[in-house]
């Protein structure tokens, strides 16, 4: 992957973008701090990624007590669309508003799109990481 000039709030931007049904995005940092965003005007940055953290934090302690492994995303369905949160490194989160109209095979296979990211050479489609079907 060739290095790039971008920030994270363009890169953050291009997303939005580049899928329509995105409508806000942000990365924090695990402790609750804004480190980028594109999200829309009048919605509280600050507040957002305390939130996300918030969120982030209760996920991997409820997988941990669970033992359903490492945490890896957290999605939330509301009646508008979808609310994603998903591990962007060791110390960070990416957090991604949708529509409901989202196709849920990019924000849900992030990990896969971040070293391979779709219609680029070696990409393999929308294909689901296959989930433990075991039961609690």
């Amino acid at each position: 992957m060739e290095p790039t000039t971008d920030s994270l709030d363009d890169i953050l931007k291009k997303l939005l973008v580049a899928i329509p049904e995105v409508k806000a995005a942000a990365i924090v940092s695990k402790e609750g701090l804004p480190i980028a965003s594109a999200l829309p005007q009048g919605v509280d940055e600050t507040r957002i990624a305390v939130m996300i953290a918030a969120l982030l934090s209760l996920a991997e302690t409820a997988t941990n007590e669970m033992k359903r492994g490492e945490f890896n995303q957290l999605y939330v369905k509301g009646s508008k669309g979808y609310l994603l949160v998903l591990q962007a490194g060791p110390n960070a989160v990416l957090a991604v508003s949708t529509t409901k109209d989202v196709k849920l095979e990019f924000p849900l296979n992030y990990n896969q799109w971040r070293s391979t990211p779709p219609g680029s050479p070696g990409a393999t489609g929308s294909a689901l990481v296959k989930e433990d079907e075991s039961e609690y």
